[in-house]
């Protein structure tokens, strides 16, 4: 907290936003978000236009190249999960309508490559900003910040936000934050921001919880009505920013964060102990990783292992899709940094919301409802040459390690699990007339995200070595309602009586067989779902490193049998508002410090 006597003077005013990364901090204001003046119309003579068509392209490439090394930047501070956000900036660039009209306005006109482009953005961004739908309004923010690339580009200017001058931490309130310029915040000269626009999910709230930033979005003017050098609090827990806050307010934010740092502090002393329910019940809390380079953060959480680690991450933004011998390399450095726990490997799940850069898909155009269509375990079948690359380099990883395990997303019917053992049975036998080890008991698991895969649980137990469920593609599946689109996220519920029921019949059909269950989805990192999840008997929750420790605390303080009771009471509910209030009162109960923040 800031010291009091160095409060400006003036009265005590409070702006009101949306809270999206927890936390509360105290300092003086950096008022930022002063726009670049758009490009004036310019006109060129016709024999300028192939110049101003080279102009185009170079800048492209070079806003490609720039991308890329932010996306390498991010993965390596914050992890690949949220690099991944910038998947949408490339997408932009290799739109091939918005280009076609850029480069029809350059031809047509006669006008210059940065008046072009900014105009045929800026029509862009003013339809999706008049869209009554919150999650693809937010993405407004990625294609200007693209835009603003490309134009400074194209006048040979730069774009990154320059806090280096600073001497001294600052709390950034802005207009709106870009989100590379939102990854690339030093946290040794942030301590927070606080925007005028956006929502919970647009990115420069995904990107503040990660980066672990308070932060408040869609505060309407607040970069209007705050100056540079004011002192203001701002509350990531309920959305308040303070300006010149009293030494009242002070005082009590202060006792606030005591009881936070004392909470942290006790979560701190149980992440080296095991995950085991007040009355003796012992469960495996592991974690979800995109990168080796994370195998830190999951050891130092306390986790078991890795339940989930996304190679997906290896492909998206590369220019080139990854050898065998550089997929091999970072998964024998992931094993090996986590030993003796186990990590499993999901094999590529691309497809939906994620698309490698280096992977053209070209196959029948553009998919009308891509979550339904060419993703997951049907890409890696279908394009066979991929999916072999990556299962020889975890096998000869098992050969390496002995603590690599192998998962199948998006798995279906009984067919497509055939197929898939089938393919890694072909290169083991290759790996065998080569001479190059391998675990030749390596574990199989199949991810459980589709509801037909549910049916068939005792089917596709007899297959393989252990299931993990990935509630958020279950749900999504399960009620027809997609997780991205803001206008039926009311439909999307985790709470909802026949996800209870389908996580009941794949844990039943799981221990029938003799087999291990899983769940790594975001109902694992959930404290007011994870007392159910465990009364319905799953073996493992795999979450975020940073939630690990409050999940293990959640479940140190819980009952077994009070658990079993809220599963019991759960699959017999007819509402998801009553089981979700049960839910709630038993979390609450047992671990009231998880949502206490008064």
């Amino acid at each position: 907290m800031a010291d009091t006597n160095e409060l400006n003077d003036g009265e005590e005013r409070r702006l009101e936003g949306i809270a999206v990364s927890r936390g509360v901090c105290v300092g003086k204001a950096l008022v930022l978000g002063v726009p670049i003046a758009n490009p004036a119309r310019t006109t060129v003579p016709e024999e300028g236009v192939p110049a101003e068509l080279e102009r185009l392209e170079q800048a492209l490439v070079e806003t490609r190249r720039q991308l890329v090394a932010v996306h390498a930047r991010v993965s390596q501070a914050i992890g690949p999960g949220d690099a991944g956000i910038f998947d949408a900036h490339l997408l932009v660039l290799d739109d091939p309508t918005m280009l076609e009209h850029v480069v029809g306005l350059i031809e047509k006109e006669h006008v210059t490559a940065d008046y072009a482009f900014d105009t045929v953005s800026q029509r862009y961004a003013d339809a999706l900003a008049g869209l009554e739908d919150e999650y693809l309004a937010e993405r407004v923010s990625d294609l200007r910040d693209v835009a603003t690339r490309v134009v400074n580009n194209l006048r040979g200017g730069h774009v990154e936000l320059d806090l280096e001058q600073l001497t001294e931490p600052h709390v950034i309130i802005s207009h709106d934050l870009a989100p590379s310029t939102t990854a690339m915040l030093d946290r040794s000269k942030v301590l927070g921001f606080g925007i005028d626009t956006g929502g919970k999910t647009s990115h420069a709230a995904i990107l503040a919880r990660s980066l672990r930033l308070p932060a408040v979005v869609g505060m309407q003017d607040a970069s209007r009505k705050v100056e540079n050098g004011q002192t203001i609090l701002l509350d990531g827990y309920t959305g308040v920013v303070i300006v010149n806050p009293s030494k009242q307010t002070l005082f009590e934010y202060g006792q606030l964060e005591k009881r936070q740092q004392k909470f942290d502090d006790r979560l701190r002393e149980i992440q080296s102990l095991a995950a085991t329910t007040a009355d003796g019940f012992r469960v495996s809390i592991t974690a979800n990783l995109e990168a080796a380079t994370g195998a830190g953060d999951v050891i130092s959480a306390g986790a078991e292992g890795v339940g989930l680690f996304r190679t997906e991450y290896l492909y998206l933004n590369n220019l080139a899709l990854p050898t065998e011998d550089e997929q091999f390399a970072e998964y024998v450095r992931a094993a090996r940094a986590l030993q003796p726990h186990p990590v499993v490997f999901r094999t590529l799940d691309i497809g939906g919301d994620k698309f490698p850069a280096c992977y053209r898909m070209d196959k029948g155009g553009a998919e009308t409802n891509p979550f339904l269509g060419w993703r997951g375990i049907r890409f890696c079948l279908e394009e066979s040459s991929v999916f072999r690359t990556q299962l020889r380099a975890i096998l000869r990883a098992s050969g390496v390690e002995n603590n690599v395990r192998l998962m199948y997303p998006m798995i279906s019917g009984a067919e497509e699990l055939d197929q898939s053992n089938e393919r890694l049975e072909e290169c083991r036998r290759e790996l065998v007339a080569e001479g190059i080890a391998f675990d030749r008991d390596l574990k199989i698991g199949t991810m459980i995200e589709v509801p037909s895969a549910v049916m068939i649980g005792d089917v596709l137990a007899k297959r393989c070595d252990f299931f993990s469920i990935g509630t958020n593609d279950l749900i999504q599946y399960a009620l027809a309602a997609d997780r991205m689109n803001e206008k039926v996220a009311y439909l999307y519920d985790p709470a909802h009586p026949a996800i209870i029921r389908l996580i009941k019949m794949t844990v039943d059909a799981g221990h029938r067989n003799g087999i291990h269950v899983a769940v790594c989805g975001e109902m694992a990192s959930d404290p007011v779902m994870v007392p159910i999840l465990l009364g319905l008997g799953v073996d493992e929750l795999s979450v975020s490193p940073s939630l690990v420790a409050p999940v293990k605390y959640l479940v140190r303080r819980l009952k077994m049998s009070e658990a079993r009771d809220l599963a019991v009471a759960a699959l017999s509910s007819e509402s998801s508002g009553e089981v979700l209030s049960r839910a709630q009162e038993l979390a609450h109960c047992v671990a009231p410090e998880l949502f206490d923040r008064s």
